[in-house]
């Protein structure tokens, strides 16, 4: 069977290309998007009662996925790609259907520019993602506190994030002009180490990533031992 369904909206984010989005929502908090919603579903009334949520559950297409032919075992960046789980055991994009599901926090709706805007954070989504639909998350059959995921039983840990002065100047500067917390936003996304598990961190690499309207640019350093983040570099995406 096959079944067809159209895109209520679309994802303006923070996140503007695929490398760097954290791999779960609500990892970054201060990461934040808007959902435009298309005629006809740019109704207000459709909304009406969703002031009394925090969070919603967003459906989405993996639209980025270049990958169209879906395989059942996939390699998880969790196990650091070398090693392979059932696709319905992941959240791997890859799938029968490149359908994805996402908790973020709603931050309100707003009217601009004669269009309806759903604004969230903590998201995980890519600038440009069709969204399929909207629901209300219910936090007495949602949560689960007795839920288990041997696989991933807690969250990776942290990796160290050193912004260095006059790059802190820079984003007090932003900041101010824009509202946004870069410096926060940053050390949020930035902790999570977007680098591919597998991958052994190159210290005389530049790692690069757009976020917002900039290019942000790191390297890894070695301090008592641990890998951690030294931002290098912000400038104006092209």
């Amino acid at each position: 069977m096959e079944f067809h369904f159209p895109a209520i909206g679309l994802v303006h984010s923070c996140f503007k290309e695929k490398f760097g989005i954290p791999r779960q929502p609500g990892l970054a908090p201060l990461a934040r998007a808007q959902i435009e919603l298309f005629p006809p579903y740019n109704e207000p009334s459709a909304f009406d009662g969703l002031e009394g949520c925090t969070h919603l559950w967003v459906q989405f297409v993996f639209h980025a996925n270049k990958r169209e032919e879906w395989k059942p075992k996939v390699k998880p960046p969790r196990l650091g790609g070398n090693k392979t789980l059932g696709v319905f055991a992941t959240r791997s994009p890859t799938r029968p259907a490149p359908i994805g599901l996402s908790v973020v926090r709603f931050e309100g709706i707003i009217e601009r520019d004669g269009k309806l805007l759903v604004q969230i954070s903590g998201v995980d989504l890519l600038d440009g993602t069709p969204v399929l639909d909207i629901k209300p998350y219910v936090p007495y059959v949602d949560c689960v506190p007795e839920a288990k995921n041997t696989f991933a039983a807690s969250m990776p840990a942290l990796t160290g994030v050193e912004i260095p002065d006059e790059l802190r100047t820079f984003c007090a500067d932003y900041q101010r002009n824009t509202g946004t917390d870069l410096a926060g936003l940053i050390t949020q996304v930035l902790q999570q180490d977007p680098r591919p598990q597998y991958q052994q961190p190159e210290p005389e690499r530049v790692y690069g990533m757009k976020l917002l309207d900039l290019d942000v640019r790191w390297q890894y350093r070695i301090n008592n031992g641990q890998h951690h983040i030294r931002l290098i570099e912000l400038i104006a995406a092209t």
